[in-house]
């Protein structure tokens, strides 16, 4: 049965919607819950633009989580969580304050402004429409949704990068499924941690080669801030075990351990690079085996994202 697992949508209990400006260049992705989730979150990258990712940090009063929202747009993208809590409040979801739910939709960018049009971003309308198609069949790998203007290996500028995009995967571990879903949208190249060479990254502008960004840098010693400021990888790893706040919190610090497998370099100060972990189900499983296991399949989405996008 494992090698059937494609995608985080054969985790039991999660739906996942997109919705997109084709011509924009720009969109969504909405993870849905079923039930809601057990949620921890890990961000290892300088440059994140969130809402709501306090709440899901340790020590905080929200137990449960309904909602994930990953968008384009830079910080204007955010603007898509109110469709994705419209949604939910329609359907009477939320955490109970008493006079109403009020949806937890924690939600991260990517800053793809620079590849289609700049003035149109993921709204609430947007998002609305990305959640209203959350499904289990939903398609989760390509240039998609929150993945239609991300790029990669940016270090020479948008002339010599490649497309990055929305990718998926999924592992079973004992009785228990993990699966990860993931934007790519990084400054690094991406590397097949298998055979060690470069699959999507920047390409020298005489030869057409891949450069190897991690030796440029290194060489040089500099980088031009206007692209610098341009990237992000976000992740969401679900398993339909059981864990405490904790213990999920700590397989999305794990995860992160497949961001640095294939991304070189990985947590720049460049990158908004986070990890969410959720927990939706109530199976017993060892929390270090699912934490091993969720760094591989967000390496597996990552390199699935951009073979697709880079066919």
């Amino acid at each position: 049965m494992a090698s059937l697992l494609t995608s985080i949508c054969d985790v039991p209990g999660i739906r996942v919607g997109h919705a997109q400006n084709d011509a924009a260049m720009t969109g969504c992705t909405v993870i849905l819950p079923e039930t809601g989730a057990v949620a921890g979150v890990d961000v290892r990258g300088s440059a994140p633009g969130t809402r709501e990712i306090e709440a899901i940090k340790l020590v905080r009063l929200v137990a449960r989580i309904h909602a994930v929202l990953f968008s384009g747009g830079s910080a204007f993208g955010l603007d898509a969580a109110g469709g994705v809590q419209q949604y939910l409040e329609e359907k009477g979801i939320g955490f109970d304050v008493g006079v109403a739910h009020v949806p937890v939709v924690p939600s991260a960018v990517i800053f793809d402004l620079h590849v289609g049009d700049a003035s149109v971003r993921p709204d609430k309308k947007m998002g609305l429409q990305a959640a209203k198609a959350a499904s289990r069949e939903t398609k989760c790998t390509g240039r998609i949704g929150v993945g239609c203007g991300a790029t990669v290996g940016k270090i020479l500028g948008m002339q010599q990068c490649m497309k990055g995009g929305v990718g998926s995967a999924c592992r079973q571990v004992g009785e228990c499924r993990v699966g990860a879903l993931v934007v790519v949208n990084a400054f690094g190249d991406i590397v097949d941690d298998g055979t060690d060479h470069i699959v999507a990254g920047a390409r020298h502008p005489q030869s057409g080669k891949f450069l190897d960004t991690g030796e440029y840098i290194q060489e040089l010693r500099k980088i031009d801030p206007p692209v610098a400021l341009s990237n992000t990888t976000l992740a969401v790893v679900a398993t339909d075990a059981g864990f405490k706040k904790e213990e999920i919190t700590k397989i999305a610090q794990m995860a992160q351990d497949g961001l640095a497998r294939v991304i070189r370099p990985a947590h720049t100060p460049f990158d908004g690079d986070l990890v969410i972990g959720l927990s939706v189900g109530d199976k017993q499983e060892n929390c270090l085996a699912v934490g091993m296991a969720a760094a591989g399949v967000v390496a597996d989405a990552i390199l699935s994202a951009v073979k697709a996008a880079n066919p």
